[in-house]
């Protein structure tokens, strides 16, 4: 038996421009048969399945090369690393790895987690055990003292239950890297940028080029993708000379970490979700606001797309990526809101920006030759929407114009349960976010009724 599933129009991935009245045809394994005119499909029999989608947008299943599922929307690092048992993070994991499936995107890579619970949520649901996305799943950061993820003062250091884990000379780094690869990670995640300065305000990598060759040559001899998160110049640099196959961030990247970017091959994910929404929806009360954090992000914002500007018309390849798992990129809620940033603030026509989305992504992830495009041979990976995204890169945020969610030919319907935060993710000590002075008490001029009757 085959489906035939009729399009009011068809994205493949593969081009700038969707077809009208075209036919997608696959088996019962899911497995694309035919994408093209209705007039030139396959003869339908009387064994075969029809599923009209003659008013709908079909395409490929989105992708996100950067959702952390163990974060659970967290709102610290504290969140993260340190209230929540493994094996309720895992749980937790599942729940919101099908809220993403849930939104339209397909596969995911989890780009760093404590533990195992990516492998573990990639496991169970290559498994059958549950309906969810595609995982690439990475272990735990790779870090060193002063590195992301170290953030703990050196008293406590890192928490076996830490999404980081320390490694202080290079061969701590590959004996790392070889028991990722024997627990089975797609990718090893490097903490390449560090949280120190130098006094004209660079970022200073975490690790050396020659310790940072040194780990990306371990991950692709052990097989497998080498990944960095790089905000700084010098870990861009480090990254880019080492040959990481996907940079996250680069926003300070210069004209000379492009051009290794481009002798190399190493691909770039901006992730401008994250500090996008941040500076859109930090609030005067909360703590990120009173830090200056909001202030500190739109300069760095402003600047860092200036400078990825450049890296795109070079011709660096880019992905796309959300950074979702905190409490500002929750899970199934802005990950398309990352291809409208890379139309209106980078400069890419709505179809390249579908295209890094699918087909560009696609290229980076495990099994990356099976989905991204839909073309015989692959899997039937696709979505349907009422809208074209092509008109409006906005449609793929609007839950209401999403149809139907297929992986591997099944159609994924999951009810949009819901949750008390209180009990997933808000677990960390913080009661207040100001000190409560007498001289603080009198300037915000509360309290002062009672301690004047009194």
């Amino acid at each position: 038996m085959k489906i035939f599933v009729r399009c009011g129009s068809l994205f493949t991935g593969d081009e700038d421009e969707a077809q009208k009245g075209a036919m997608l045809v696959f088996d019962g394994a899911g497995r694309i048969f035919y994408a093209g005119p209705e007039a030139a499909a396959p003869r339908r029999t009387k064994a075969d399945r029809l599923i009209d989608h003659s008013g709908g947008f079909v395409m490929p299943g989105l992708i996100d090369v950067h959702t952390h599922l163990a974060y659970g929307n967290a709102k610290s690092e504290e969140d993260i690393d340190l209230y929540s048992p493994l094996e309720f993070r895992a749980l937790r994991g599942m729940f919101f790895a099908q809220k993403v499936a849930a939104s339209g995107y397909t596969a995911i890579c989890s780009p760093g987690d404590a533990g195992q619970i990516s492998l573990s949520i990639r496991n169970a649901i290559r498994a059958g055990l549950f309906d969810g996305p595609r995982v690439m799943a990475a272990g735990p950061y790779l870090t060193t003292h002063q590195g992301l993820t170290d953030w703990y003062p050196t008293w406590i250091g890192v928490p076996e239950t830490s999404i980081g884990k320390l490694v202080t000379n290079s061969n701590e780094a590959v004996e790392e890297v070889r028991r990722q690869v024997k627990n089975g990670v797609d990718c090893i995640k490097i903490a390449l940028d560090g949280i120190q300065r130098r006094p004209d305000g660079e970022l200073i990598a975490a690790f050396t080029q020659e310790e940072t060759d040194i780990i990306v040559r371990e991950s692709h001899r052990q097989g497998r993708k080498a990944i960095a998160h790089a905000v700084g110049r010098e870990a861009t640099l480090y990254a880019a000379r080492a040959g990481v196959d996907l940079i996250f961030h680069g926003f300070d990247l210069d004209e000379e970490c492009i051009a290794a970017m481009l002798e190399t091959g190493s691909a770039l994910c901006p992730t401008l979700t994250h500090p996008r929404n941040l500076i859109d929806f930090t609030q005067p009360h909360d703590p990120a606001y009173l830090k200056g954090r909001v202030e500190q992000t739109e300069r760095r914002y402003r600047l860092g797309v200036a400078r990825l500007k450049k890296a795109v018309a070079a011709g660096v390849p880019f992905l796309t990526g959300t950074d979702s798992g905190f409490a500002i990129t929750p899970y199934g809620e802005w990950h398309a809101k990352e291809l409208e940033l890379f139309v209106a603030d980078l400069g890419f026509s709505p179809a390249a920006s579908l295209r890094a989305a699918t087909q560009a992504n696609a290229r980076f992830m495990t099994e990356g030759d099976q989905i991204g495009i839909l073309e015989p041979g692959r899997a039937a990976d696709f979505i349907v929407l009422d809208g074209s995204p092509l008109a409006d890169i906005r449609v793929l945020q609007d839950k209401r114009r999403l149809r139907a969610v297929y992986i591997a030919g099944k159609e994924l319907k999951i009810a949009d349960r819901p949750y008390d935060p209180r009990q997933v993710s808000d677990f960390a000590l913080s009661n207040w976010s100001d000190l409560y002075t007498q001289a603080r008490v009198a300037e915000l001029g509360i309290g002062q009724q009672r301690l004047a009757a009194e």
